[in-house]
C-alpha cells in the first residue's frame, strides 16, 4: 500500500484518547489500531512485531550491525477535542488556492484567509475532512510514513542499511504516551517522532507542560432559602479563572510565549471542576504560572471558607532542548537527509508536546520531525499527499545516511 492507502485505512478506525480514563491505554479501541499495524508488520517480515501490554507497538528492521541503531515513532491515538470517529476524509485533486467547502449542507469552509499554511499547497493533492470530525492526521500521518518506509527497507538486503526500530504509542494526545515505553527493550542509539507538521521542520524545542486540575467545593441550598447560605462553586470556578492572566491565554500568545488554557470545566452549585493545562518553554516563567494558580486557589480559601478550592498541579513533560543540545548529531543526521532532498532544513519550537519530550528526558534522544499534516485538532484538519510522500523520502534518506557512514 501506497502513503495514501494506508492512511485513509487508518483514519477510519476510531482511536480517540480519553484524559479522565484511568486504564492504560485510556480507550480500548487504541488497540483496534494496534492490531492491526501488528499484522500488517507481521506481512512484512518484521517478525518481532507485537503489542504489549500498555498498548505500544513495537518492531525491528533487521539490518548490518556495524551501522547505528535508530528508531522513529508515532502515535495512534487522535485527540479528545474533537471526535475521531466516522471519519470522512475527501481528496483535493490540485488544490486551486480557493476556499474549500468542506461541508456545504452546515457551510463550513477552510479559507486560506483563515488559514493561511495553504497557501503553500497549491497545486497539491490534499486530503481534507467533511467539517464533522478530526481527520486524524495527528498523528496517523506519521503512522502510515513509518510503515511505508518500513515496507520499502524490508524489501532490501540487510546489508544495504541499519537496524532500524518502530514503534507506535496510544495516549500521546493526552500526555501518557511515554509512560510505559521499553527504552531499553527498543534498542535504539536516538529516535525520531514522526509528529510534526511542516516537512522541512526539525523540532527539537517543545513546552514544559503540566497539567492543573481545579475543584470548587459549593453549598447547595434551595435558592428560595438560600440568602447568606448559598456558595455557588460555579461562580467561584469563575472567579477562580478570571484571577488567572488574561493575556497568558493561547488566544494571545505565539512563538516562545507560554499559556494556560481550560481544557474542560463542569459542574452544578455543589461542586465544580475545571481542567487546564500549563504550557512553556522557559522553566522559570513555567514555575511563575503554575505558582499563579496555587496563589488563586489561596486567595479564594480565604474569601470562602478554607478548602472551597482544590488545586491539584501534576508535571506531563519537559522540553527536551537542554538535553538535544548536548550532542546535535541526532539534528544534524535530519538536517543533511533534508538538505539532501534539496529542502532548507528549520528549527522552530514546538508549541506542544510530542512523545519525543518524555522519551529524551528518559535517556532516548528523540527530536521531532514533520508528517505534512496542517490544522491538528479540529475539523480544519488536513495533509498533503506530496508531503506525505516527501517524508517518506526523508525517513529513507536519514536510515540511508547512517547506513552509509558505518
Amino acid at each position: 500500500m501506497n502513503v495514501t492507502e494506508r492512511f485513509l485505512k487508518y483514519v477510519s478506525i476510531d482511536t480517540e484518547s480519553d484524559p479522565n480514563s484511568e486504564t492504560t491505554p485510556s480507550t480500548a479501541k487504541q488497540l483496534n489500531l494496534a492490531n492491526v499495524l501488528v499484522e500488517e508488520m507481521k506481512a512484512l517480515g518484521i517478525e518481532d512485531a507485537h503489542v504489549d501490554r500498555y498498548g505500544v507497538v513495537y518492531g525491528t528492521i533487521p539490518g548490518d550491525a556495524k551501522a547505528e541503531t535508530i528508531g522513529f515513532v508515532a502515535h495512534m491515538d487522535t485527540s479528545p477535542d474533537l471526535t475521531g470517529a466516522n471519519v470522512n476524509p475527501r481528496i483535493i485533486k490540485n488544490y486551486d488556492g480557493k476556499p474549500i467547502v468542506l461541508n456545504e449542507a452546515k457551510q463550513i469552509i477552510m479559507d486560506p484567509k483563515d488559514f493561511p499554511s495553504l497557501h503553500e499547497n497549491v497545486g497539491e493533492d490534499l486530503i481534507v475532512t467533511d467539517g464533522t470530525t478530526l481527520l486524524g492526521g495527528d498523528d496517523k500521518a506519521g503512522v502510515a510514513e513509518i510503515m511505508v518506509m518500513a515496507e520499502a527497507l524490508m524489501s532490501q538486503p540487510r546489508s544495504a542499511h541499519g537496524t532500524v526500530k518502530i514503534a507506535f504509542t496510544p495516549d500521546e494526545e493526552v500526555g501518557r504516551g511515554a509512560d510505559n515505553f521499553d527504552i531499553k527493550g527498543f534498542g535504539a542509539e536516538y529516535a525520531y517522532t514522526v509528529d510534526g507538521g511542516d516537512i522541512r521542520d526539525v523540532n527539537y524545542e517543545n513546552f514544559n507542560a503540566a497539567a492543573a486540575v481545579v475543584k470548587i467545593h459549593g453549598l447547595s441550598i434551595h435558592p428560595g432559602a438560600a440568602k447568606n447560605k448559598m456558595l455557588n462553586s460555579q461562580l467561584i470556578a469563575m472567579e477562580f479563572n478570571a484571577l488567572l492572566p488574561v493575556h497568558e491565554d493561547p488566544a494571545c500568545t505565539e512563538g516562545y510565549e507560554g499559556f494556560h488554557h481550560l481544557t474542560n470545566i463542569h459542574g452544578v452549585c455543589e461542586e465544580t471542576t475545571l481542567q487546564y493545562i500549563i504550557r512553556n518553554h522557559n522553566e522559570e516563567i513555567f514555575e511563575r504560572q503554575k505558582q499563579q494558580f496555587m496563589n488563586a486557589a489561596a486567595y479564594l480559601n480565604k474569601k470562602y471558607p478554607e478548602g472551597t478550592v482544590e488545586c491539584t498541579i501534576t508535571h506531563s513533560y519537559t522540553n527536551m532542548r537542554s538535553y538535544i543540545e548536548k550532542d546535535m548529531r541526532v539534528i544534524d543526521t535530519v538536517k543533511q537527509a533534508i538538505q539532501d532532498l534539496g529542502m532548507t532544513p528549520i528549527s522552530t519550537p514546538i508549541r506542544g508536546g510530542t512523545d519525543g519530550a518524555r522519551l529524551t528526558y528518559d535517556g532516548l534522544p528523540c527530536p521531532n520531525i514533520g508528517t505534512g499534516g496542517y490544522n491538528c485538532h479540529g475539523k480544519f484538519e488536513y495533509v498533503s499527499i506530496p508531503r506525505m510522500e516527501k517524508i517518506v523520502e526523508l525517513l529513507l534518506r536519514i536510515v540511508e545516511n547512517i547506513s552509509t557512514h558505518a
